[in-house]
C-alpha cells in the first residue's frame, strides 16, 4: 500500500481540524490533485485541494462550525473555499460529468470516488490520499505513470480532449514539467488529430496555458514537439521551427543571469517584427503592459549601449532586448552586467531651469532640453558638474541662434 509522505504543508495550522470536521474519520474527505502528485515527487506544494462526499451546503456549514470562514467560490460546481490561517483550501464535492462541449461541463454530484477521479484529465492528477492515514487511492495507474514520467490521459485520449479542448495544451505542459523521454504515443496522436479544437477556446485560456508551459525550466523540447505536430498552427501559426531555435538560444542565454521569463520566451518564439508581436498580444488578450513589452522585445533594431537602451525603454525592456537580440552570448552577458544594480536616472532639469537662464518659453526651450538630454545620455549620465556645463553650453548656443 502506498502512502503520502510527510510534508510541511500537511502541518499547516487548521488543516487537521478542517479535515476532521469534514469527516476524515469516516472516509468522507481526501486530499486530491497537485498536492498529492507533487508531494509524491518531493516537490513543494502551494495549493491544497480536497474532495468530499458531502454536499456543498453541508461542507459550508461544517467549515463554519469549525471556526473558519467559508467562501462559496464555485458552489454551483461544488467548490467551497475554507480560509485557514496559512492560506485557503478548496473543498469540492465529488462530481460526474452530465454533459460537456469542449469548453465547459455540466456536472452532477456523486458519492463515488472512482467516478470523480475518472473525470480528471491525466492519471497522475487522479490520485487521492486519506488525510489521516496518508493511504493513496489510485484507480488508473497514476503511481506507475508518475514513477515512469509518463503523462497519460485517463481512458480514450480523443474523448477526453473532446470533453475539454484545453487538455491539448495541458498534455504538453504536464509533459514538459513531469515527462521523461518520449510522450505517451496515444496522447500525442490524439492532440495532433484534434489540434483544430483549440480554435473553440477563449484566447485568455490559451494564453494562460502557454505562459505556464513557457515557465518550466526548459520548455524547448516540448515546444519543438508541438510545432512538429501542428499544435500551434490553428491558433498561433506565427510559432514555427525558427522560433524554436530562438527559444533554445534564449534559454541558454538566460543561464547567464538566471532570470527565466515566460513572456520573454514568447517573444523569442515570434518573428522579430513589432507588428506581429502586437497582433499576437492582442489575439491572446494580454494586458496593455505585456502587449507593449512584447512589441518592444520584437524590435530588432541595431543594439545600442545597454544603459542608453534601458533609459529609453526601461530596464526590463533592455534586459529582454539584450537576451533576445545581442549578437552573441558574451555581448548579452556584458550588457546585463552593465545593468546589474543600476536604475535609469531622471534628467534633473526641466524647462523652468532653461527659462530662468534667459530662454523664452516655447519651442526653443523644448528643443534645447532635448539636446541637453541627448548629450547627457551619450556621456553616460554624468554628474552635476558636467551636466551644468552641458546646460550652459546648450543655453548659450540656443540664445545665440535666436538673436
Amino acid at each position: 500500500m502506498s502512502r503520502l509522505p510527510d510534508a510541511s504543508w500537511r502541518a499547516r495550522a487548521g488543516l487537521d481540524a478542517l479535515v476532521r470536521t469534514l469527516g476524515a474519520g469516516d472516509g468522507l474527505v481526501r486530499f486530491v490533485g497537485g498536492a498529492v502528485r507533487d508531494t509524491l515527487l518531493g516537490l513543494p506544494v502551494a495549493d491544497i485541494d480536497c474532495a468530499t462526499a458531502l454536499m456543498p451546503d453541508e461542507v459550508r456549514e461544517r467549515i463554519r462550525a469549525a471556526g473558519f470562514k467559508a467562501v462559496p467560490t464555485g458552489i454551483a460546481h461544488g467548490t467551497v473555499t475554507a480560509v485557514l490561517p496559512e492560506g485557503p483550501v478548496e473543498v469540492t464535492t465529488l462530481r460526474r460529468d452530465v454533459s460537456t462541449d469542449g469548453r465547459r461541463a455540466t456536472v452532477a454530484f456523486t458519492e463515488d470516488w472512482r467516478e470523480d477521479a475518472a473525470r480528471r484529465d491525466f492519471t497522475i492528477n487522479a490520485l487521492s490520499a486519506d488525510p489521516l492515514t496518508g493511504e493513496i487511492h489510485d484507480y488508473f495507474g497514476g503511481l506507475g505513470d508518475l514513477e515512469a514520467g509518463l503523462v497519460r490521459f485517463i481512458g480514450d485520449a480523443e474523448r477526453r480532449i473532446a470533453e475539454d479542448h484545453l487538455r491539448i495544451l495541458r498534455f504538453f505542459r504536464f509533459h514538459a514539467r513531469f515527462g521523461q523521454g518520449a510522450p505517451d504515443a496515444a496522447g500525442l496522436a490524439a492532440c495532433a488529430a484534434r489540434a483544430n479544437d483549440l480554435m473553440a477556446l477563449s484566447r485568455e485560456r490559451i494564453a494562460d496555458e502557454l505562459i505556464k508551459l513557457l515557465a518550466v525550466a526548459d520548455p524547448t523540447p516540448t515546444v519543438a514537439l508541438m510545432v512538429e505536430h501542428g499544435i500551434f498552427a490553428p491558433v498561433l501559426p506565427e510559432i514555427d521551427a525558427a522560433g524554436v531555435a530562438r527559444l533554445a538560444e534564449l534559454v541558454a542565454r538566460e543561464q547567464i543571469m538566471a532570470r527565466p521569463d515566460p513572456l520573454r520566451r514568447l517573444a523569442a518564439l515570434l518573428p522579430a517584427d513589432p507588428a506581429v508581436a502586437e497582433n499576437v498580444a492582442a489575439r491572446l488578450k494580454l494586458s496593455n503592459a505585456n502587449r507593449k513589452r512584447l512589441a518592444l522585445a520584437a524590435d530588432d533594431a541595431a543594439p545600442i549601449e545597454p544603459r542608453r537602451l534601458a533609459y529609453r525603454i526601461g530596464s526590463e525592456g533592455a534586459t529582454d532586448r539584450l537576451l533576445l537580440r545581442a549578437p552573441d552570448r558574451d555581448s548579452a552577458a556584458s550588457g546585463l552586467a552593465a545593468l546589474e544594480g543600476w536604475a535609469p536616472p531622471r534628467l534633473p532639469l526641466g524647462g523652468g531651469d532653461l527659462i530662468r537662464r534667459g530662454l523664452k518659453a516655447g519651442p526653443v526651450v523644448a528643443a534645447t532640453l532635448r539636446a541637453i538630454e541627448r548629450r547627457w545620455v551619450e556621456e553616460d549620465f554624468p554628474g552635476e558638474a558636467r551636466l551644468a556645463a552641458i546646460l550652459a553650453e546648450e543655453v548659450d548656443q540656443a540664445a545665440r541662434a535666436s538673436r
